[in-house]
């Protein structure tokens, strides 16, 4: 009885997917490992709902975390909404959003995607909004 090329195809993508499958589990268990031996009391940590904190003891038997986010309070919180650990070295948050800046213009004038224009500006200062069209002022001679 031959085999058609077709279930050779579909089985190696099967094969694939299982090894992809176990593959992308073992690295999650390595991850999570990875955070646990991180998480000990004194550690700055961030919370997966964007808390910062640090651990002032760890239940084991109860999966529960006390997190002092200022001085004076202390959160109660289950040990795996802990979502990483920040070391010193590691920036807090980098990430700035300069789309409304008066810098992100294009070389041509006209306004970044999405960027808002100024509705102070008059209608010479406004970008084309037809192609062909000209913001020239027309001269009486």
């Amino acid at each position: 009885m031959p085999i058609d090329p077709l279930t050779i195809i579909m089985l190696v993508v099967l094969a694939l997917l299982v090894f992809f499958m176990f593959r992308n589990s073992r690295k999650r268990q390595r991850d999570a490992q990875n955070l646990q031996s991180k998480m000990v009391v004194g550690a700055d940590v961030m919370t997966n709902f964007g808390v910062y904190g640090t651990i002032l003891s760890i239940d084991e038997d109860e999966n529960q975390v006390l997190l002092e986010t200022t001085p004076g309070t202390i959160l109660k919180v289950h040990r795996q909404t802990i979502a990483r650990v920040i070391t010193p070295d590691e920036p807090v948050s980098t990430e700035t959003d300069d789309s409304n800046s008066l810098e992100s213009h294009d070389v041509d004038g006209e306004p970044a995607y999405g960027e808002r224009i100024d509705p102070e500006t008059s209608a010479d200062d406004a970008p084309n909004t037809a192609p062909g069209t000209s913001n020239q002022k027309k001269v009486d001679e």
